[in-house]
Formats: structure tokens, sequence, C-alpha cells
């Protein structure tokens, strides 16, 4: 069931910097936001995958500045912080996962739940950092640090396998 405070703000469907916080739409779906919102980061990952790698990181720390921005500027404009449905922050995380990752499905599937265990489960500093830090930068810094664990995860699973 969702709460008033959990209800889709009208606002996402009328303001397009709305939409696009709320994951392009994605986190208007009624269960599991963050993971539709890291399904919906695939095609842009897919578009991202072909720059090197110092230009990849270049654009994620933009887009990651302006996740930062965009999540502070809606959750105040909708009067609720971090509201479940603001789900673009999982995109630089999903990014971060990724980054250098081998380009195929087996490793985006595997980056893709890596990434969704760390944001689900919050271990240390994760945790502390959702629940702590106030405004766009922690709504977006604790998926950053969940996408830096996966990436870790990611590659020693590569270099085992």
């Amino acid at each position: 069931m969702i709460r008033k405070s959990e209800a889709v703000p009208p606002s996402v469907w009328q303001n397009p910097l709305h939409f696009i916080a709320f994951g392009f739409g994605s986190g208007t779906i009624p269960f599991a936001p963050g993971t539709w919102g890291t399904l919906m980061a695939i095609p842009f990952y897919l578009l991202l995958r072909p720059l090197s790698p110092p230009m990849y990181l270049l654009w994620v720390f933009i887009f990651t500045v302006f996740c930062i921005w965009l999540c502070d500027r809606v959750s105040r404009e909708i009067k609720i912080h971090d509201h479940p449905g603001m789900c673009l922050d999982e995109f630089p995380g999903f990014f971060i996962t990724l980054f250098n990752a081998p380009h195929t499905w087996r490793w985006i599937i595997c980056g893709f739940i890596v990434f969704r265990l760390f944001d689900i489960i919050k271990p240390w500093p994760i945790g502390t950092i959702d629940r702590s830090m106030k405004g766009g930068l922690g709504m977006v810094l604790d998926d950053v640090v969940a996408g830096i664990f996966s990436l870790i995860i990611l590659h020693l699973l590569v270099w085992i396998a």
C-alpha cells in the first residue's frame, strides 16, 4: 500500500525535470522503484559503453553532479525528501558499477544484481549516508558508494571467472 507521502506527484507528468528525476517515469511504478530505475539505466549505459574510460568517467562525474542538483531541486519542489519514486540517483551508481566491465549481457546482469543488493541491504557506510545526509548529495551519494562497492565486487568476479 502506498502512503500519501509516497504517492506519485502529478508534476511528474507535467514537469520535464520531475519526469527525469523520477527515472524517466520508471519511478512511478508502485513497487520496487529503485529496481525499475536501475533497469531504466541500462539503455543509457549501452549508449555510454563505447566511450573511452577517461571520457566515461568524466561523463559519469558530470551526470552525478547534475543528479545531485536535480534530486535536491525536485525534492524541495514536491516537499518530500528522497521520495521513493525519485530514482535517477540509481543511474550514476549503476554506471559506476559497470565502469570498465566486460561488454556482455552476462556482466550487465551481474552488475545489476550486485548493485541492487548493495542498494537494498545498505551495509556501512551506505546506510549511514542514506540516513544522515540530507538534500541531493545524500540522495545520490549512497548510490554512488553502492556503485563503488559493486564495481569492486564485479571486477573481482570478472577476475575469478
